[in-house]
């Protein structure tokens, strides 16, 4: 039981701690910069939509503001919507827009596929409904491009909490600021594992067709990318802006959705744990670690708890692990007086940890294609966006 409760202990360690130092080494003292200028290629805006009738309009004219001497087309795919955004767009007549309405819904894999294949820019920039971008952020994502050895280049995404919850607030601030720092400093070294899927810009002559049904869109064309030998690169200086769950409801939804979605592109997707990933240290160490260390959790409370019996150390020891996890779930029901800030981070932990165990069971279990695991009640359609327009890579 010792030696369980050292393991767990080791293999937390490493996940949270460990692997984000030997990265921030590895980035400040054997960086790989890569050049940037001016990139003066055309663009190609791809966006999926399902059930967007609210804020279609809107976002258009958004897209279609972005440097148009750069953006040369902006095309929406609706994914079997039926809300009325279809009808939207096909009523909207705006110069560079193209729209492809299709008749039932096939997921945003399937529906990028589309506007993917009817993309003509040297550059595929990929948008959500939900983000705003930031004025010349989208010169700044270009510029990247001036080097040849870059295939993929992200924004730096900012989440708005204003009316959030406290374990929410926390994964959208805390949680996500240590999440883009990882990223930076895999990015300084070589590349990310995966970016922010609703802000991000490939070359054409490298992006591949999505496999059908595919939930991480954003870590398997990044990752395909790197495969042909390129790189994947993120511009903390283009800036977009989004809203995450408010609620630690459906912020733990959002969670399972992801983290199932490791599991589906591992299986889709084999070659991502083949030892021709030239980031495979990184995938293990960011991804499959993440979704590893809930059990190495249970394993470090239940060994504990089974050496309590043999001294006051260890009583102590299980008792801070029993107490920790006490209030990190009374966090996620009431605002406890004075430790609120770090219960809060503590029901955070929670969540992203029993949303990983929740995401197995829904990929070993879910019948049908798996991005239908998280699906808009209607009563909501007009409160929040439809799973296929926006999401993060956990």
């Amino acid at each position: 039981m010792t030696s369980l409760f050292w393991i767990s202990f080791s293999v937390i360690t490493y996940t949270y701690v460990g692997y984000p130092v030997i990265m921030f080494l590895l980035a400040r003292f054997s960086p790989r910069p890569w050049k940037k200028g001016i990139f003066d290629a055309p663009v190609s805006v791809v966006m999926a939509v399902h059930n967007g009738a609210s804020q279609i309009q809107v976002q258009v004219e958004h897209l279609l503001s972005l440097n148009p001497d750069r953006v040369q087309e902006v095309i929406i795919v609706s994914d079997g919507s039926n809300d009325g955004t279809a009808e939207i767009l096909r009523d909207l007549r705006r110069p560079r827009l193209r729209t492809i309405l299709l008749s039932e819904q096939v997921g945003k894999a399937t529906a990028l596929n589309s506007g993917i294949a009817a993309a003509t820019g040297e550059i595929l920039l990929f948008i959500d409904i939900r983000p705003k971008v930031s004025p010349g952020a989208l010169e700044k994502l270009l510029n990247n491009f001036a080097d040849p050895s870059v295939g993929c280049v992200a924004g730096e995404l900012v989440l708005n909490t204003d009316g959030h919850d406290a374990a929410a607030s926390t994964v959208s601030g805390v949680y996500w600021r240590y999440e883009q720092w990882l990223r930076n400093c895999e990015a300084a070294w070589d590349s990310p594992v995966g970016v922010y899927g609703g802000f991000y810009a490939a070359r054409r002559s490298l992006v591949r067709q999505f496999p059908d049904g595919i939930i991480l869109d954003d870590m398997f064309q990044p990752l395909s990318i790197l495969r042909q030998g390129y790189r994947s690169v993120l511009d903390r200086s283009a800036i977009v802006f989004d809203t995450w769950p408010g609620k630690v409801s459906g912020e733990f939804q959002r969670k399972i959705r992801t983290l199932a979605g490791n599991y589906q592109l591992f299986s889709m997707a084999p070659w991502t744990l083949g030892p021709r990933n030239r980031v495979l240290f990184q995938l293990v160490s960011h991804k499959v670690m993440r979704v590893l260390v809930p059990y190495f959790f249970l394993l470090l409370l239940l060994s504990a708890t089974w050496l309590a019996a043999d001294s006051m150390v260890w009583r102590i020891v299980a008792a801070a692990q029993w107490i920790f996890w006490l209030t990190a779930t009374l966090a996620l029901r009431i605002k406890i007086p004075i430790i609120h800030r770090v219960a809060s981070a503590a029901g955070a932990l929670l969540v992203l940890n029993a949303a990983a165990v929740a995401g197995l069971y829904k990929f070993l279990f879910t019948r049908g294609p798996l991005w239908k695991i998280w699906l808009p009640k209607k009563k909501a359609i007009n409160a929040s966006i439809s799973l296929e327009t926006g999401r993060e890579s956990a």
